[in-house]
């Protein structure tokens, strides 16, 4: 069996639909369900005898290596984290909390559980780290995408612990030899995205009929990867990666915000137009956020050499798939909305955050 943490958060969720799609391999998923981890997620996965799930802090490095003597995984695939650079401008301890701390407490108690099982079990047995992108910093306009050798740069705080988070890793490896693997991905977007993100924002405020908050001129640039894509890759990493090793996992989908909010108002033209006018007319620029990185892209070319990885959606149809979902599933998103999110869009979008919807 595998361990995936945060495995009821957005990307965690889709990795475990899409491994028990192709898998019988049995999942336990540990995550704390904070307000991005959701059960609804895992509807139709924690029924059956293939998912189970433990409501644990990765802190908790006992309960965890309780957990790990008990289910014996064969490895730990490691999605929990606390994501969003917003919030960790506001509020950077739970951040460090998180995700230094957290992956510090796994580590740990990953190590020793690999040093009590046979050898040939040790062999076999992988620690997967999930990471970012924004751990290399900002790119210039004409710079090089990022590449697993480029030196790390962080600039936010959320940035800042995962590169913290990332460094645990590797010295794990290279002093204690326990066999990790970490993967740092470009900017996600998919199904079950807690709706703070860009996309899901852009999506479910649209909808709503409320203003569309672009930051500064809406030219920073990301590199746009479909969740599927990030799942399909983060298991070929799992399967074929040699360990020690980084892996970039990237879409080759530059794309200004601004052109990407202007993307989401044209799908929703065609597939939910309004009675009158454009999505388009929506679009409300706010006051820059603290540190905004300009520029984000990487090089996925090492993982599409070794590991025959590529992605299979092209942006404009992962995000096609992504607009139809949420409009399939209005009431996930409502759910998921709650008075805490409400409180944070005011204050970090000012009046165009404070017209949220109940």
């Amino acid at each position: 069996m595998i361990v995936v943490t945060g495995g009821a958060g957005f990307i965690g969720s889709n990795f475990v639909l899409d491994w028990i799609a192709q898998s019988r391999e049995p999942v336990l998923v540990i995550d704390k369900l904070t307000y991005a981890g959701n059960v609804e997620n895992l509807q139709g996965a924690l029924g059956t005898s293939q998912v189970s799930l433990e409501c644990v802090d990765i802190c908790d490095g006992d309960r965890v290596l309780t957990l790990l003597r008990k289910h014996e995984p064969r490895a730990i695939v490691h999605f929990a984290a606390e994501s969003h650079v917003d919030r960790s401008i506001l509020g950077p301890g739970e951040f460090v909390r998180t995700n230094v701390n957290g992956t510090f407490a796994l580590l740990e108690a990953a190590r020793a559980y690999w040093s009590e099982i046979s050898p040939s079990q040790q062999a076999s047995f992988r620690f997967l780290h999930v990471s970012t992108d924004e751990v290399y910093g900002s790119l210039g306009p004409n710079d090089a995408p990022f590449s697993e050798t480029t030196p790390y740069a962080p600039n936010s705080p959320y940035a800042a612990s995962k590169a913290a988070s990332d460094h645990l890793v590797r010295a794990y490896h290279h002093t204690y030899g326990l066999p990790t693997l970490t993967t740092n991905c470009s900017n996600n977007y998919g199904p079950f995205q807690f709706p703070e993100k860009l996309i899901p924002l852009m999506i479910l405020n649209a909808l709503d009929g409320k203003p569309l908050p672009v930051y500064g001129d809406g030219l920073n640039v990301r590199d746009w990867l479909y969740v599927g894509d990030h799942c399909a890759g983060v298991r070929a990493v799992l399967e074929r990666g040699r360990p020690g090793e980084v892996y970039n996992i990237g879409g080759r989908s530059e794309m200004r915000n601004l052109e990407v909010v202007r993307a989401i108002c044209r799908l929703l033209d065609e597939l939910e137009p309004k009675a009158k006018g454009s999505y388009a007319e929506q679009i409300t620029f706010v006051r820059d956020r603290p540190g905004h990185d300009r520029r984000y892209a990487i090089n996925p070319g090492k993982i599409e050499r070794e590991l025959r990885w590529q992605p299979r959606e092209t942006f404009a149809s992962g995000l096609r798939k992504t607009v139809q979902w949420y409009l399939r599933n209005r009431g996930w998103a409502d759910r998921v909305r709650d008075g805490r999110y409400r409180d944070w869009m005011k204050r970090q979008y000012g009046d165009a955050g404070a017209h949220e919807a109940p």
